[in-house]
């Protein structure tokens, strides 16, 4: 389980363009993913290394994804930051 705080500057809200799928990522470790009208659809834990994110969400589920020129690709998906 991946539990340890994460030093980097890649915090706060993460959207799709459409703004459907929405990844906070909590200064403590921890990231709320919501999708929809779903505010808490998966929750979990994730790591950050260089610019690599894994995450393992409270069912085991794993999944990792990039941080490349501001824009985090994760499982298909394309995430801004969001600046709202």
């Amino acid at each position: 389980m991946i539990l340890e705080k994460n030093n980097h500057s890649y915090g706060g809200l993460w959207v799709t363009k459409d703004r459907y799928i929405r990844h906070e990522l909590l200064s403590n470790g921890r990231y709320v993913e919501a999708r929809g009208n779903v505010e808490c659809a998966y929750t979990g834990n994730y790591q950050i290394t260089g610019d690599r994110i894994e995450y393992q969400d409270d069912a085991g589920f794993t999944a990792d994804g990039d941080f490349i020129n501001g824009i985090l690709y994760h499982a298909g998906m394309v995430l801004h930051r969001d600046r709202s």
